[in-house]
């Protein structure tokens, strides 16, 4: 499909993205700075951060990591710039780069590695909704096939809402009343026989742990010979997860009882034997969708039988983070793919296709918030 839909930008005051860059980081500042003792310098790096990416021009890194280089050229278009001309992907992207530079991610010394965002992770996998929520997997043993398929489906879409994850009996429905498209069949029906599958996880946390509970699934049923979860090779977007993410979450199934253990127990046997894998591409990070995705990354996708995209990140890469039209296709928007993909994803911007003309009247397309606000998910599968 040609790029004919505009980009999202974070320009225009009031928008959404414009939002994210004005009142939603300076909030997520100030939490970085009471969650660590930060030196005077680290905070001054990261208030002029804030300075910089709401009203300056973009600027150069001034660190060597090792993705230094990459950086350069991704950014080498738009250095000297207003912030205000970026687009909303690139701009998010680059400006969690720069976060790190500032918090000494990069830097020898006492904060070199340090995942400035852990605490906030660490709060939400040990929080009571996560509790309640994993331990409602122990119900997954009293379903029918038909309606554990569900249940898990349901359960890795809503995985970053606590209170509507894993509601795997009446919850289910209500979940289901959510969805702006329910291609729920169609998505089971990519797995018509046994293959690798890859999974792009989204958050870490409850969200990563739901995943988790798919991969076992996708296993256990036969579904998937073998699965790749990829995930960040750096800290990203506050709650993305990392392969430290992968392990905290896997550790912390393990200690429960009933049917987390269970699954965390599997699961750690797979990535033993190989049956599971976990991955962390720089492009994961790149400020880029997935139509400008390095070779080998495509060929991973065009080997998998099945690409399952988890979340809103992942779901404006795969169809461009552009003003499409919502009827558009998913089909279409999707046909740079190189292979059968589906995307599990709860609203949380403004992008989104392939809903029908019934639905989106329904929705009321003049009120946009439904689209922003976390209320509503979609479930969406094409070969």
């Amino acid at each position: 499909m040609e790029p004919e839909a505009p980009l999202v930008g974070i320009g225009e005051a009031g928008t959404f993205a414009w939002k994210v860059f004005h009142e939603r980081h300076p909030v997520m500042i100030d939490q970085l700075c009471a969650a660590f003792p930060y030196s005077a310098g680290t905070r001054g790096r990261l208030a002029e951060l804030l300075r910089e990416t709401t009203g300056g021009v973009v600027e150069p890194l001034d660190d060597v990591a090792p993705d230094h280089s990459a950086w350069q050229a991704w950014t080498s278009e738009r250095i000297g710039r207003p912030w205000s001309e970026c687009p909303f992907l690139w701009a998010e992207s680059y400006f969690f780069r720069k976060l790190l530079a500032a918090t000494g991610y990069f830097t020898p010394g006492p904060w070199q590695g340090v995942d400035p965002f852990a605490p906030m992770k660490q709060a939400e996998l040990r929080n009571a909704a996560t509790a309640e929520t994993l331990k409602s997997f122990d119900a997954l043993q009293g379903l029918d096939a038909a309606e554990r398929d569900t249940a898990v489906l349901q359960a890795a879409v809503w995985g970053n809402r606590a209170d509507l994850a894993f509601q795997l009996s009446a919850g289910t429905t209500r979940a289901s009343s959510a969805l702006v498209a329910d291609e729920g069949g169609p998505f089971w029906s990519l797995f018509d026989e046994a293959g690798p599958v890859q999974l792009v996880a989204d958050n870490s946390a409850g969200e990563l742990a739901a995943d988790l509970v798919l991969i076992d699934h996708l296993l256990m049923t036969g579904r998937a010979n073998r699965v790749v979860l990829q995930v960040k090779p750096n800290p990203y977007y506050v709650s993305d997860a990392t392969p430290a993410d992968v392990l905290e979450v896997l550790r912390h199934l393990l200690v429960l009882d009933g049917e987390a253990a269970a699954v965390g127990q599997r699961v750690w046997d797979g990535l033993r034997d190989g049956r599971i894998e976990v991955r962390a591409h720089p492009f994961f990070c790149a400020p880029l969708d997935f139509h400008a995705m390095p070779d080998d990354l495509r060929a991973e996708f065009a080997s998998a039988a099945v690409t399952i995209m988890k979340g809103d990140l992942n779901y404006r890469r795969l169809v461009g983070d552009r003003h499409w039209p919502a009827t558009t296709p998913f089909a279409a928007a999707t046909a740079h793919f190189p292979g059968p993909v589906a995307a599990l994803r709860v609203l949380k911007s403004e992008v989104v296709v392939g809903l029908d003309r019934q639905a989106l009247e329904a929705l009321g397309d003049h009120d946009a918030t439904w689209r922003t606000n976390g209320t509503h998910a979609l479930v969406q599968a094409t070969r």
